[in-house]
């Protein structure tokens, strides 16, 4: 779908329709195409999963199959607008991210289990 021009401010095409996604969920097998969650492992699991732009709408991608992937919330925000030049190029700094995104909460969850410690002497 073109980018509409109206008095100076561009709106992008519109998101997918509930069908759209359905496709491209069950497509996937409700499953995460970066970390490799499983939709249909849990009904929270269910809750989180989204259909990811590859290429993102805001930088011209197109509402096709091939630039659509199943996605949990959390890859995709991580993803978010950032364009590369593959699929597995997005995974991998994703996963990487992941990784890293993890380790910090690891350190923190550390420190304050050791402040409460140090309170309760």
């Amino acid at each position: 779908m073109p980018i509409k021009t109206l008095m100076g401010l561009a709106s992008v095409a519109k998101p997918l329709t509930s069908e759209e996604g359905r496709r491209i969920l069950e497509r996937d097998q409700y499953r995460c195409q970066y970390c490799g969650l499983d939709g249909m492992a849990q009904f929270e699991n269910s809750l989180i999963m989204t259909v990811d732009f590859i290429q993102p709408r805001a930088r011209k991608g197109k509402k096709i199959a091939e630039n659509l992937v199943t996605a949990c919330r959390p890859c995709n925000v991580i993803k978010g607008h950032r364009i590369f030049h593959t699929f597995e190029d997005a995974k991998t700094f994703v996963l990487k991210r992941r990784e890293e995104l993890h380790k910090e909460w690891e350190v923190q969850k550390t420190r304050l289990r050791n402040k409460a410690a140090a309170g309760a002497l």
